[in-house]
């Protein structure tokens, strides 16, 4: 039982960059769109007015700085170089990058099947930017296969959560 609880602890810390870098736009965003405006090829916007340059550069600089801060913590543990338990702060812009990545090809996707910005796509909006974390997190130190299991089954209850919450604040249009 203890082996179960420390994983999933280490899948919440491996992870966190991109949670956070993931929230930051809904608190930092807004302004000018990332696609500029401009339509794909089929006529329709390539992500949509919700994804904003100060949203993406705001959620690459809280997580970075949420990797940085892990990895000093790591350092600063004692933990052996060689264990399960490493960190560092290129793993938390990785993380950070690939959440917003993530984020930014499922809007894509969304546009191409016409469901507008904010509407829901159930999985794919509580997975793709964990999906996306787990993918740029290889060229760094990809996460044992059981942390990235753990990762993918406790994110979309906990998006969802987290979600409901910022509407409740009103940091949200929407409780998904």
């Amino acid at each position: 039982m203890q082996t179960i609880i420390n994983d999933i602890i280490y899948a919440f810390y491996y992870i966190l960059p991109a949670y956070v870098a993931n929230a930051a736009p809904v608190i930092f965003g807004g302004g000018y769109p990332l696609d500029a405006g401009k339509l794909f090829w089929d006529g329709k916007p390539i992500f949509g007015s919700n994804k904003t340059v100060r949203g993406f550069f705001a959620g690459l600089l809280v997580g970075t700085f949420a990797g940085f801060v892990l990895s000093r913590l790591y350092q600063l543990s004692g933990f052996p170089q060689n264990s399960l338990f490493q960190y560092d702060a290129w793993l938390g812009f990785m993380l950070s990058l690939g959440a917003l990545n993530g984020d930014l090809l499922h809007s894509f996707i969304k546009r191409r099947l016409d469901i507008s910005p904010g509407s829901p796509l159930p999985v794919a909006d509580q997975l793709d930017f964990a999906l996306g974390a787990l993918l740029f997190s290889v060229v760094v130190y990809p996460p044992p296969w059981l942390i990235a299991v753990i990762i993918v089954v406790v994110t979309p209850p906990i998006h969802l959560l987290t979600n409901f919450l910022a509407y409740l604040i009103g940091a949200k249009e929407t409780p998904w």
